[in-house]
């Protein structure tokens, strides 16, 4: 995984600033999100390919871009988060008293 960081370290900086953008652009609404049958879907997929990154059940090639995209999909969302909570902040603290 150090390697993949040391080695892919622009594009995992790209992965987070392009969460950070979108957080930050996108509309601070606190709404329902995905939830029911799709929502359990995804974290059942989510899951799964956590699980197969971490038993290291696919091998070569296919398991070094899965290893990538799950640390590159972890630091968007956390760049998403991080850019909605800042853009809720910076809205909320600009806003006058009624």
């Amino acid at each position: 995984m150090v390697h993949v960081a040391q080695f892919f370290w622009g594009w995992l900086l790209a992965s987070l600033l392009l969460g950070f953008a979108m957080g930050w652009i996108s509309v601070v609404q606190r709404g329902e999100g995905v939830a029911g049958a799709w929502g359990r879907a995804l974290w059942a997929l989510v899951v799964v390919l956590v699980a197969l990154a971490l038993s290291r059940a696919v091998p070569g090639r296919p398991g070094y871009w899965l290893d990538l995209g799950l640390v590159m999909f972890g630091l968007y969302l956390a760049g998403c988060t991080v850019g909605a909570y800042l853009r809720a902040w910076v809205v909320a603290r600009s806003t006058p008293p009624a």
